[in-house]
């Protein structure tokens, strides 16, 4: 893997300007090595979410730059997260996405058995091994840390606290995300649906996070279900509507929606008859203002760089693997401290938004591949640029950041801002 010293060979300082960046950067081979090394090997990458793992020796497998984990609840109750590969010769351990009562880890090909911890328990024909206890226990990233919940990890162990990666804006938008349960806790179980699409991975940032699309790309739901969250939110004449996009700072982005609703409980396309119980649990939890401001505000439209998307009542996941190819999963955004008819009003909201047949992911992916395809451009080309420039004459900064009108590219102009800085720092 190269080095951060090798920036210059790629030049991500010329093909990266404050308001346009090169198309390269979507199809070159190099540009995507060096992307895995930097930024999903020495920066801090979401894996998954604690609520998958609620009870000792249940697991899910994830991808962490293209390496395969094991995300799984150890026996004192902690999480770990190890390298889903047997020290020995490398064999997958766990080839399933999920599932539980594990008390250890056994390689299908030589045997060898792996505690929750890691470590090597045992192995047939120990006596023609000469290296020392510990040498071959399992692989794992070396620095792994949560926030409420949310589970990262930074495989080379020097990225620095997780708290100053998150930063203020991303600890507020976490925090908004789990504020919606009244009892403070998300329940993960439904499980991850992931769609492979020929688009590089940082179209998906983009994308999840652009305004300015939305009635072009998305009419089809604007006609098909009149009355979404979005039709005041997105929809609505430019000059009308008060929705913002925000730059946070670190790369977290957001499109803040909740300025442009027209009414309570937008965000779950619901009335508050309706959801009683609900109302009644947030107000007894947090206060009638703080409820009163949820049922308002619901979940952020957020990216948490450079992997998790806060898609309101979604969470995505953006995973890369080649220039061309990326994996997006996405799963249901359900409460914990809630009845089971308000988990499953979130399911059906979530499959109409971002599964296969939906309103949104489909449209996206369509559009992603026709970028991928149009950018078949070389470094050195001086064709190929992309415009990022606007709402740029516009954008001003408050106590939160950068901010813009939500068509204005403020979010991929942040998204890019750190992009860069992370590209072409030194080691």
């Amino acid at each position: 893997m190269p080095v951060r010293g090798d920036a210059d060979a790629v030049g991500y300082a010329r093909l990266i300007e404050d308001r346009r960046v090169h198309g390269s950067l979507y199809t070159d081979h190099q540009v995507f090595v060096d992307e895995i090394d930097r930024i999903f090997r020495r920066g801090w990458i979401f894996v998954g979410h604690e609520s998958e793992i609620p009870k000792t020796g249940d697991w899910v497998t994830r991808r962490l730059g293209g390496e395969p984990v094991i995300m799984l609840r150890a026996a004192e109750g902690g999480v770990h997260v190890l390298a889903n590969r047997c020290a020995h010769r490398g064999t997958l351990l766990c080839w399933q996405d999920r599932g539980s009562g594990r008390k250890s880890f056994q390689c299908s090909y030589h045997g060898w058995v792996f505690g929750l911890d890691g470590k090597l328990r045992s192995l047939p024909g120990r006596s023609g091994f000469e290296r020392p206890a510990g040498a071959l226990d399992l692989a794992r990233p070396g620095q792994v840390d949560a926030y409420r919940g949310f589970v990262f990890a930074n495989q080379s162990g020097d990225a620095g606290p997780l708290e100053d990666h998150l930063g203020p804006g991303g600890r507020m938008l976490i925090d908004r995300a789990v504020e919606v349960s009244p009892v403070g806790r998300l329940a993960l179980g439904a499980g991850w649906i992931g769609q492979r699409v020929a688009s590089n991975w940082k179209m998906w940032p983009e994308s999840d996070n652009d305004g300015y699309h939305l009635a072009i790309a998305h009419a089809s739901l604007q006609k098909a279900v009149p009355g979404t969250q979005y039709e005041a939110a997105l929809f609505s004449p430019e000059l009308d509507n008060t929705s913002q996009a925000r730059d946070h700072g670190r790369g977290h982005v957001e499109l803040e929606l909740r300025c442009g609703y027209d009414r309570e409980l937008a965000w779950l396309g619901t009335t508050r008859d309706k959801v009683r119980d609900y109302a009644a649990a947030l107000e007894r939890a947090y206060g009638k203002e703080a409820a009163d401001r949820i049922l308002w505000d619901g979940p952020p439209h957020a990216l948490i760089f450079p992997n998790l998307f806060l898609g309101e009542m979604n969470l995505a996941v953006i995973e890369p693997v080649g220039p061309g190819e990326t994996i997006h999963y996405h799963t249901p955004l359900l409460l914990d401290g809630v009845d089971a008819a308000f988990n499953d009003r979130v399911l059906r909201q979530s499959e109409a938004a971002m599964g296969p047949a939906s309103f949104f992911l489909p449209d996206d992916a369509v559009i992603a591949e026709r970028m991928q395809q149009g950018l078949q451009v070389g470094r050195g080309s001086a064709d190929g640029w992309i415009d990022l420039s606007r709402g740029a004459g516009r954008e001003r900064c408050d106590a939160m950041g950068r901010v813009g009108h939500v068509s204005d590219e403020t979010t991929n102009r942040g998204f890019w801002r750190h992009y860069r800085s992370v590209m072409t720092a030194r080691a």
